[in-house]
């Protein structure tokens, strides 16, 4: 780039950080699939994974 041009380099990797991850989507979802609470879903999103886990071993 010898003439002054410049280069944008976009990386799609810092909007997945950016957002909620898929073990937390999922961790809502069922939980509002069973609760129908809006507090569950909130507590089990942040515990996301171990609900998941929790939920396939007990179903």
């Amino acid at each position: 780039m010898s003439n002054g041009e410049r280069v944008r380099v976009v990386s799609a990797g810092g909007a997945a950080r950016a957002g909620i991850g898929f073990g937390s989507a999922l961790a809502i979802t069922i939980s509002w699939s069973e609760h129908h609470s809006l507090f569950w879903a909130i507590v089990q999103g942040f515990m996301s994974w171990l609900y998941v886990i929790y939920y396939a071993l007990t179903r």
